[in-house]
């Protein structure tokens, strides 16, 4: 019997085998399709329930295989797995554009969508419908069938190679060693992170230290290893991930992505990819995103130069570095916040043990939404290291199931996420709750030293957290609109804004302790955060806003004449760069959360949802970080309502009035004072 086509609570995973997968997608996507038909071919004019309703509730034993799958392929991946992924997906593809390109199931739509304003639909019904229809009208529907043809092959095309993109990277991860075995290439590395890098060589039988691309092993020695050749080595081997005209390149990937999607935008009637992306978004617009990053430019680039310039000239007046290199950013920017601030990241690890830190988010969520998360040891998971937890809420009835995955390993991509193996919905008057996850890369536990995590690393928690109480949460009706399925530059509002109370004395007082002590975090400590937050706030604005101009330069014009992707990148790069240049390094080919990931003509909306976060984050400082009032208003009209209604309406319902960027400005110490 496969386990994938029984019917489950939560993913069987100790049951699965890799051979169950694809018999298992084939005979759901059967089924499903066996469900559409029922739709195109009940004789009873088209109603909302029974076919809006319908098509929304078909295909869901589809969706838990698909989920259980993709999620293993990004936390727990082999090569066999990746290889099924690659059958998969254009199957997976083709069966969506069996769905968006079924004329009659569209034309029951559309006449339900034409009459729709005499239906007395509820708000959320309302969405429902539009969403659908707009799911057929933008994905190809009303094209002629060459033109739908040519959909299809472009989606099948996409759907490979965005897998082929991330398999590269991933592989290009694995593969780099930095072996050391001379006590001086480590001098200035902390205690912990020496003996992380020894403990990583022990295991493979060899002498001395091994230092790698993933994050905790990466970024702590760009920040602390004194020696400059090394850091260099090692940065240009981050830089140049799929960027070395190997097999593992991704530059032909880069330029067939934005080609195909262009086409593909053109093909529905839109100028360019971003276009087609940014009708469904809150900015709207590629002008409005334009706008939007180029005002924040204006106000960060004169606070960045100054910043820049402070550096290089810190690093001159110590180490007499002539030219400052993006090798040398992390390092210098460290040894100048110890001294402004005397604060680093060492003194403050030994009050953020992952432990203290989970119960911490969780202590957070309780005071802020009453919610109460209780570890269990009876759910299957895929890995060991994965813990799992229920969610209640305050009057103890259950909210979620929770699964959290923190430490790197080889199957696993870099980063952190949020994602789910199940929404939730209501149903024949049940409400389903949802399954949640968070995944993450943290500083793994070492034989003297529990895991404690970096105060960046605190803030990673408390950010997937926030994506991970937006599905947690949820209470909508319908499975294509809870959680996190909203607009995407609405999306990182719930996790941005979580970040701020880590900044906060009255809730870090709640689970920074000493690991070994219990001592409370040391209020001059606390004040040393706050202090040193906005520190460099220039140059990290402008380095994100670099990202999403990136992001636009690949998806909002044409690409079709682009032929070299360092030249492009470079380009797009231009007015943002303080760096100097490095020839041997590409961000795009590596850049995999819009050539992989669904951040394509999207990644500005980090910097968007920052401005919500600020302005939401305003009203709590206000009345109180853990106001209960502000808190219910929060969660009753941005967290419980998902992709429900529009998010400028559910936001402004929960602040009162539209979110202004003079607060992100004067969080960041970016208002110029007059």
């Amino acid at each position: 019997m496969n386990p994938l086509l029984t019917s489950f609570d939560t993913a069987p995973f100790s049951q699965i085998k890799n051979e169950h997968f694809k018999p298992a997608f084939l005979k759901a996507m059967e089924d499903a399709r066996a469900e559409i038909d029922a739709i195109t071919s009940n004789s009873d004019s088209p109603t909302f329930e029974n076919t809006v309703v319908a098509l929304e509730f078909s295909g869901q034993q589809l969706d838990r295989i698909s989920s259980i799958f993709f999620n293993l392929n990004s936390a727990e991946t082999n090569e066999e797995i990746q290889k099924i992924a690659q059958e998969i997906s254009p199957l997976l593809s083709e069966f969506s554009n069996d769905i968006t390109l079924n004329q009659a199931l569209f034309e029951r739509i559309k006449s339900i969508y034409n009459q729709k304003d005499t239906l007395n639909l509820t708000i959320e019904q309302d969405t429902l419908l539009s969403k659908k229809y707009k799911s057929f009208s933008r994905n190809g529907a009303n094209l002629s069938e060459d033109k739908k043809k040519r959909l299809r092959e472009i989606d099948a095309k996409l759907s490979k190679l965005k897998l082929k993109f991330g398999e590269n990277v991933l592989a290009e991860t694995n593969k780099y060693e930095m072996h050391l075995t001379d006590k001086k290439d480590i001098e200035g590395l902390p205690e912990g992170v020496k003996e992380m890098a020894a403990q990583l060589a022990k295991s493979k039988d060899k002498e001395g230290w091994l230092i790698t691309l993933d994050y905790p092993s990466y970024i702590p020695f760009m920040k602390y290893a004194k020696n400059r050749e090394l850091r260099k080595k090692l940065a240009l081997a981050f830089g140049s991930k799929a960027f070395k005209g190997d097999e593992l390149d991704n530059q032909e990937q880069v330029l067939s992505l934005a080609k195909l999607r262009f086409e593909r935008a053109n093909l529905l009637g839109y100028k360019t990819h971003a276009h087609f992306v940014l009708e469904e978004r809150m900015a709207e617009t590629p002008e409005k995103v334009h706008s939007f990053l180029n005002e924040l430019l204006e106000k960060a680039k004169p606070a960045a130069k100054k910043e820049y310039k402070q550096l290089e000239d810190f690093a001159k007046e110590i180490d007499h570095i002539d030219k400052l290199q993006k090798w040398d950013g992390s390092y210098y920017s460290e040894k100048l916040k110890q001294k402004l601030f005397n604060l680093d990241d060492e003194q403050l690890k030994p009050y953020f043990k992952l432990e203290n830190v989970i119960s911490g988010v969780f202590t957070v969520a309780k005071k802020l939404f009453g919610l109460h998360f209780e570890e269990v040891f009876d759910i299957d998971k895929y890995h060991e290291e994965v813990k799992t937890y229920k969610v209640y809420d305050a009057d103890k009835n259950f909210l979620s199931l929770f699964y959290a995955d923190f430490h790197p390993r080889k199957g696993k991509r870099g980063g952190a996420w949020m994602t789910s193996f199940k929404s939730q919905w209501i149903k024949d008057g049940e409400n389903s709750r949802p399954q949640i996850s968070n995944v993450c890369n943290f500083t793994p536990s070492t034989e003297t030293k529990p895991s404690l995590l970096t105060f960046n690393e605190v803030t990673t928690l408390f950010h997937e957290f926030g994506h991970g109480l937006h599905g947690m949460l949820a209470n909508t009706t319908y499975p294509s609109l809870s959680g996190t399925s909203v607009f995407w530059d609405f999306v990182e509002l719930p996790s941005q804004v979580l970040e701020n109370w880590c900044y906060e004395k009255e809730a870090l007082e709640l689970f920074a302790t000493h690991y070994e002590t219990g001592e409370v975090i040391p209020m001059d400590l606390v004040e040393k955060i706050k202090a040193s937050a906005t520190f460099q706030e220039g140059m990290a604005t402008l380095r994100q806003l670099s990202f999403g101009l990136l992001d636009m330069a690949w998806h909002g014009t044409d690409p079709t004449a682009i032929t070299d992707v360092k030249t492009y990148e470079t380009k797009a790069f231009s007015g943002t760069n303080l760096f100097p240049e490095t020839p041997e390094t590409c961000m795009s080919t590596a850049f995999a959360h819009i050539f992989q990931g669904g951040y394509s003509s999207g990644y500005y909306s980090y910097k968007w949802a920052e401005v919500l976060d600020a302005d939401a984050f305003a009203y709590f400082k206000e009345k109180g970080i853990f106001n209960k009032e502000v808190a219910n208003k929060f969660k009753d009209n941005v967290l419980s309502k998902g992709g429900t209604e529009n998010p400028m309406a559910l936001y402004k319902r929960f602040r009162g009035a539209a979110p202004k960027v003079e607060s992100l400005l004067k969080r960041a110490g970016l208002l110029s004072s007059k």
